[in-house]
């Protein structure tokens, strides 16, 4: 770098990644990941809608 130039360089440009071709095992892997996902999610909604679990909160004995 001389003392004339300046600011910040940019930075070199990457090659993009190339698509790769999935088999049927990839395939089979990406839709059981999705399948899941989206099971998790509907597990939370359904969480969600009933509250908190117990719901006992502290339990006080019957000493005054």
């Amino acid at each position: 770098m001389s003392s004339k130039q300046g600011g910040k360089l940019k930075p070199l440009k990457q090659p993009k990644a190339e698509k790769k071709e999935l088999d049927e095992n990839d395939k089979a892997l990406l839709q059981k990941k999705k399948e899941e996902e989206k099971a998790l999610k509907e597990l939370r909604a359904k969480a969600q809608q009933k509250g908190s679990f117990g719901g006992a909160g502290l339990k006080k004995s019957g000493k005054k």
